[in-house]
């Protein structure tokens, strides 16, 4: 049995994602470095302190944002990889729905979304686990233990190399004619590259 949060702790919860939904249309409109803090809390309907009391800085409004994408992303991938089990499928897939997410948020927020990896100022996140990562790092080692990727693969590094990569891509190559191809490559050589045969 699950105990109701208390009035006080659900009012704190409703706040918190209001001034969520508020931060992440202001960061669809302007980036999140040109977001505007007051027009986020009177969107909100919250005095401006309210803002940094569950945020200290934007980033970490871009920090909750990606734990929770993180986790669907893991959840979709999870359940599509449990119904195919091919790797170059689940692949396929991780790309589909990262391609998604660019859809949902929008140009200038997954450019910042996407950028808050890369980034040397990112904020400490006591979240180390990143559920997308170890999806894929599962599935590249369910495909090694089939014996369909090589033996020497370390599929962490592989999960991580494999998402770091097409993050670096969809970043550099958002405009460009050619990027679908270039994403179908970039999955074909990441399966050359750990040696996955059908």
């Amino acid at each position: 049995m699950v105990d109701k949060p208390s009035a006080r702790e659900a009012k704190r919860l409703q706040t918190r994602e209001r001034l969520m939904g508020a931060a992440i249309a202001e960061f669809k409109r302007a980036g999140m470095a040109d977001a505007d803090v007051g027009a986020i809390v009177a969107a909100a309907g919250v005095a401006h302190g309210t803002f940094f009391f569950h945020f200290p800085t934007k980033q970490h409004v871009l920090l909750e944002l990606e734990r929770r994408e993180e986790e669907r992303i893991a959840k979709q991938l999870g359940r599509f990889a449990d119904a195919e089990q091919d790797l170059a499928a689940v692949l396929r897939e991780a790309v589909r729905l990262v391609l998604g997410l660019e859809r949902r948020l929008g140009p200038v927020l997954f450019k910042d979304f996407l950028a808050l990896h890369f980034s040397q100022n990112r904020p400490t996140d006591e979240r180390n686990e990143h559920p997308v990562i170890v999806r894929v790092a599962r599935e590249i080692e369910r495909a090694q233990q089939a014996g369909k990727v090589a033996a020497d693969v370390n599929p962490l590094n592989s999960a991580v190399f494999f998402l770091l990569g097409l993050y670096a891509l969809l970043t550099t190559t958002h405009e460009w004619p050619d990027q679908s191809t270039m994403i179908d490559d970039f999955v074909a050589q990441t399966l050359r590259g750990i040696g996955a045969r059908d």
